[in-house]
């Protein structure tokens, strides 16, 4: 018995070291709050898949007003971020491959919420890069933070010009500026005869920007403005706004707002017999959502669009217009929206200015996006020296029997523009 003591020491000791070789290493911890980036594609070679990681990180509604345009958002950025990693092989720097990782927080459509979310993006989760919230207001919120910490944030739903007017170096929008939303659409009505035009808007950046640029091509076009009515954010009833328009029997209504102020403004309108020859709302019709929400009413409704899957436009990673519709509808069980389409070109974008500079040195990255002159599936992207997307055109959709086509530029249409619109007591 003494003998087997004497060696019981040694005996637990290398029971210890063979049991301490047999624990796995713990796997690496997802990013605190944010989207695990996927994988690279499933059976690729060890020594093809990126080693290294460039973060990216976006504060993007996920409750609040901006809920809805926030969830196209979000689903665009991570079809991006699916091909990117898993069939494109990582982002090209140089010689080497990285692998995304997308860090998303919800910034429930509040400003002061996003600019908090934003600095811990960068002071805690250490991101390379940043892509835009939805809406102007929001992103005039992020794009400030960006800029005091110098790094470039590249967005697609923050239209108003006002968010390029304030000298920062490091903003860039994908998309048409919002003083051009009405401008094919209103030049269409007047073609067909149009004469005057009311306008309503929300009292907030991009509605703000709508309403200028209207009053601006209705000018332009020769119509006369009968009045221009402002409303608070987040108003519930657009009733009085739309009896005061009724009486001005005008041949064109232009709303600006977001999704649920086109409902509102189609609501309103029918139930007060309000009938403009012409009706063109922002943001709400040409998503297809609108059509559920108001079925037969949303006929003839026009709308303004950043992207049809119609058009025309291609480029060799998501190919045509069509394709990338086809791929969403496949990933999401739903059509793309612009906002969506909008935000995969954003993310697709910064890919390609950090590929042509070949560094993630922000500097370089910055100057790559200036000197950038491209086509995508969304269309040309050329930035002007504030940041602007200056290189593509507004498109206008209609709805026809329940289906969103494009009605201007004659270049992009499928369909020819219904003018004037049947009364509600007609239809």
């Amino acid at each position: 018995m003494k003998r087997v003591f004497k060696f019981l020491p040694f005996v637990l000791v290398l029971m210890f070291l063979l049991a301490a070789c047999a624990v796995p290493a713990p796997a690496p911890a997802a990013p605190a709050g944010g989207e695990e980036a996927a994988a690279p594609a499933e059976g690729a070679p060890a020594e093809e898949m990126p080693a290294k990681v460039i973060r990216i990180g976006a504060a993007v509604s996920d409750t609040g007003k901006y809920a809805r345009e926030g969830g196209d958002t979000r689903h665009g950025y991570l079809l991006w971020l699916d091909w990117v990693n898993e069939e494109y092989g990582g982002i090209k720097v140089g010689d080497e491959r990285y692998k995304v990782e997308l860090i998303m927080y919800d910034d429930e459509g509040d400003p002061d919420t996003t600019a908090k979310l934003v600095e811990k993006l960068i002071t805690e989760d250490k991101v390379d890069f940043l892509l835009g919230p939805y809406s102007s207001g929001l992103t005039k919120s992020a794009s400030a933070i960006a800029e005091k910490y110098d790094m470039i944030m590249v967005e697609g739903n923050g239209a108003s010009e006002s968010l390029f007017e304030r000298g920062f170096k490091n903003l860039f929008g994908v998309l048409t500026p919002a003083g051009n939303y009405t401008q094919s659409a209103l030049e269409a009505v007047s073609k067909q005869g149009a004469k005057s035009v009311v306008i309503a808007y929300e009292d907030t950046a991009f509605p703000t920007s709508v309403a200028e640029g209207a009053q601006r091509w209705a000018q332009e076009y020769g119509m006369e403005i009968l009045a221009v009515e402002t409303y608070p954010k987040d108003v519930a009833d657009v009733s009085s706004i739309m009896t005061k328009f009724k009486d001005l029997n005008p041949d064109v209504f232009v709303g600006g707002g977001h999704f649920n102020d086109a409902l509102l403004f189609v609501r309103a309108a029918k139930e007060l017999d309000f009938s403009p020859k012409a009706m063109i709302i922002t943001v709400g019709p040409s998503n297809p959502k609108f059509v559920q929400e108001v079925g037969a009413d949303a006929n003839y409704i026009i709308g303004p669009t950043q992207w049809e899957a119609s058009m025309s436009y291609e480029d060799p990673y998501f190919g045509t217009a069509k394709d990338y519709y086809d791929r969403y509808l496949a990933k999401w069980g739903e059509p793309p929206t612009y906002q969506a389409a909008e935000s995969t070109a954003t993310a697709l974008v910064l890919q390609l200015a950090i590929e042509q500079a070949g560094s993630l040195e922000t500097a370089a990255v910055r100057e790559a996006l200036k000197n950038m002159d491209i086509t995508t599936f969304y269309g040309p992207i050329k930035f002007d020296e504030t940041g602007k997307n200056v290189g593509k055109p507004m498109g206008s959709i209609q709805i026809q029997d329940g289906e969103i086509v494009v009605v201007a530029p004659e270049s992009a249409a499928v369909a020819d523009l219904i003018y004037p619109m049947p009364p509600w007591s007609e239809r």
